[in-house]
């Protein structure tokens, strides 16, 4: 066979299969039934949408590493991943997907041995999760360990950070553009049209979710709407857009308005949010804990007068996420004990929504912790934007 398309050293590779066996052993267990695609990139290489369907990896403490798939997602491993062992689930209605998981209990003799899984991932639904527990039974016994991968990952390798940079770069380009064409009397779709070729034709993926961006009542949003409008006269325009670079993702945020009147509220709402973005940066620090970064923002929206209209998150980290969502665990939240450390990458995005005036207002970028500070890798004006 090929070489696997891959974009790790096998050495990385090995590095991150033994500190998770390290893991595995500590925690008593003798192996792990992985379910979420994130986590059997970062440990194989694997890149496919089939686990929409069924994919499973398990690693075990004693060397074992085997893909559980169907065969229309053998192509995909044959390209992608660093492990070459795979066990089929043939497709059928009466034939569960798990009964395949556990041939593969039962092929590395792992009766009453306690093994983890990964409950808590779009790979593994509530009614999955259930067929998983009939197949398996009482043959051996299944330990929740859904965060045990996650929380590696969330500390980037210095390959990972050169993609979240690059996927950076990527994004200022796409904002620059987005911002340019931001006139009274301009088609959302040919601005989202731009975008995404800016995306492609720097080599990026699309992003892992649909990005919150719209115009008028849309611009209250901080999610995904359908339908495109033209932007008018004294209008306010919502941009959070992300991409990934080999499924890195970087994203950044801004409301963009439109003359030639601009409400004086809007002012003070970007200072504010101005204010807040500045205060989070610097709270961004090694040995900070979440909730005193989600304080700082709050503080800052607070001496503005806006504690009505902040939300209840201020952003995310960062990584290699597949739809539907690039965000990823811990959301910078009220009291959240998680302790920061270098090489960490964060999105963190001031937004203000205030449903009595109907006036909203954002600015985001995303950072790289480091030993001392650290790195913004997307970029947004800090001056309002009136076009």
């Amino acid at each position: 066979m090929p070489e696997p398309t891959i974009y790790f050293s096998r050495e990385e590779f090995a590095e991150r299969q033994a500190r998770v066996r390290a893991e595995l052993s500590e925690r008593g267990l003798h192996g792990m039934l992985l379910f979420k695609i994130e986590d059997i990139y970062w440990l194989t290489g694997l890149d496919t949408q089939g686990w929409k369907i069924f994919h499973a990896l398990y690693i075990g403490v004693e060397g074992q590493l085997t893909h559980i798939t169907r065969s229309a997602d053998v192509p995909s491993i044959e390209y992608s991943s660093v492990c070459d062992d795979v066990h089929l689930w043939i497709d059928s209605l009466d034939n569960s997907p798990f009964n395949a998981v556990r041939e593969v209990l039962e092929r590395f003799n792992l009766k009453d041995k306690r093994i983890g899984v990964q409950h808590d991932t779009y790979g593994l639904s509530s009614r999955m999760g259930q067929d998983l527990a009939a197949a398996v039974g009482d043959y051996c016994e299944l330990i929740d360990a859904s965060d045990m991968v996650r929380l590696m990952r969330v500390v980037k390798s210095p390959q990972e950070l050169e993609y979240l940079r690059h996927a950076g770069r990527i994004m200022d380009q796409v904002m620059i553009k987005a911002i340019d064409m931001t006139w009274p009397n301009a088609y959302e779709g040919d601005i989202w049209a731009e975008m995404y070729g800016i995306i492609l034709r720097f080599g990026g993926d699309p992003p892992a979710a649909q990005w919150p961006v719209g115009s008028g009542d849309k611009a209250m949003l901080v999610r995904y709407a359908t339908g495109r409008n033209m932007i008018g006269k004294n209008d306010q325009v919502t941009y959070e857009i992300g991409c990934g670079y080999r499924h890195y993702h970087a994203a950044n945020m801004i409301a963009v308005l439109t003359g030639p009147r601009v409400d004086d509220r809007h002012r003070r709402m970007h200072y504010a949010c101005l204010e807040a973005l500045t205060s989070v940066q610097d709270a961004l620090r090694p040995g900070n804990t979440i909730g005193e970064v989600f304080q700082a923002h709050a503080r800052a929206f607070t001496r503005h007068g806006y504690a009505h209209a902040l939300l209840n998150a201020c952003g995310y980290t960062m990584g290699a996420t597949w739809s539907p969502s690039w965000m990823e665990q811990p959301l910078i939240l009220r009291d959240n004990p998680f302790v920061i450390q270098p090489n960490m990458a964060f999105f963190t995005h001031m937004i203000l929504v205030d449903r009595e005036s109907r006036l909203t207002m954002s600015l985001g970028e995303q950072v790289i912790v480091l030993d001392k500070g650290n790195e913004i890798i997307t970029h947004v004006p800090h001056e309002l934007i009136v076009h």
